[in-house]
């Protein structure tokens, strides 16, 4: 697509972003191409040809103040209106997203903390699809040509960049984000166009999970349910020192699991906490730590919490209530 002529203005549209529906990999893989799935928080960038950058979150706000190394992006667009989809993340040593450090970006709307912060922990804009440029609107175009016209722009620059896609071979990109470490894999049919604001089957995420053994020292009461109902369970992991606090797990108890844990508890309980840390949770009731759950998490955070927990089961052979 030619540039347009010099100092032409343009009037992006606010449009919000389309979303993934979870899921597995697609079989077969031939008419879909293969994305690495970031750790960080959506992004809607657009320009108006002038050097001007607007940055929308995935709820319309206005997050343009709180990235402001962003802003140089619409240097190298100028000229150019474009509305562009991505994700911003702040990548460690190896080249990972760590969310942990990125949330000390977020929600900052003084411009001089933000420029502080911009230097001190840079964020890094993945961008992954555009749905309009120079006046006109891609939205119908198929996503192999969206790719193609972004890849045509050229952005790159030290916080941002347009990741390549591999088309099929899902496989191959699984084992390779297993072994980087990586968040996961989002699968988008070459086909499809891009529809603001909803989750489409035309995209598909799948997200690496740890499973791990850990050990329930506490739970907290299930609102709305009978005393002694636990809606999520304390769980921590043995360390040189003892019981290390790895954090709470609600999301996965059924009802039946819910019954059968307040049965172990009254059993179980003691007055203290057993975790050799402190744990800042409100409510909390204490239990002796001989029961054994099994759980995944998408991964562990700086501070040694399990992020994004989920029950799988207790483990019986493993626990000891003796």
């Amino acid at each position: 697509m030619a540039p347009p002529p010099p100092g032409t203005l343009w009037s992006p549209p606010s449009i919000a972003p389309m979303m993934a529906v979870p899921g597995p990999l697609p079989v077969p893989d031939s008419d879909w191409a293969f994305e690495t799935k970031w750790d960080g928080v959506r992004c809607v960038l657009s320009t108006t040809g002038d050097g001007s950058v607007r940055l929308t979150s995935r709820n319309g706000n206005d997050i343009t103040v709180t990235y402001p190394e962003l802003q140089a992006l619409g240097g190298e667009l100028r000229g150019r209106g474009v509305v562009l989809d991505g994700e911003l993340v702040v990548l460690d040593a190896s080249g990972r997203s760590d969310f942990g450090r990125l949330q000390s970006r977020m929600g900052v709307v003084n411009a001089r903390r933000a420029g502080r912060l911009a230097l001190d922990c840079p964020v890094h804009l993945m961008i992954f699809d555009v749905m309009y440029v120079d006046g006109l609107l891609l939205l119908d175009a198929p996503y192999g040509e969206r790719r193609e016209t972004l890849s045509a722009l050229g952005p790159s620059g030290a916080h941002w960049s347009a990741p390549s896609y591999v088309h099929g071979r899902s496989t191959q990109v699984w084992e390779a984000v297993m072994r980087g470490g990586l968040e996961g894999v989002v699968a988008k049919r070459l086909s499809s166009p891009y529809a603001p604001g909803t989750r489409s089957a035309h995209w598909r995420k799948t997200k690496r999970v740890e499973t791990l053994d850990v050990i329930i020292g506490g739970w907290t009461q299930r609102r709305g349910a009978a005393a002694g109902v636990p809606g999520a369970v304390l769980v921590g992991v043995t360390g040189p020192s003892g019981l290390r606090y790895a954090g709470s797990v609600g999301s996965g108890l059924s009802e039946r699991e819910q019954s059968e844990l307040t049965a172990y508890f009254t059993v179980l309980a003691r007055s203290t906490s057993p975790f050799t840390d402190p744990v800042d949770v409100a409510g909390a009731h204490w239990v002796e730590p001989r029961l054994v759950a099994e759980v995944t998490a998408s991964e562990w955070t700086r501070t040694g919490r399990l992020r994004h927990p989920v029950w799988q089961r207790l483990r019986p052979d493993l626990t000891r209530l003796d």
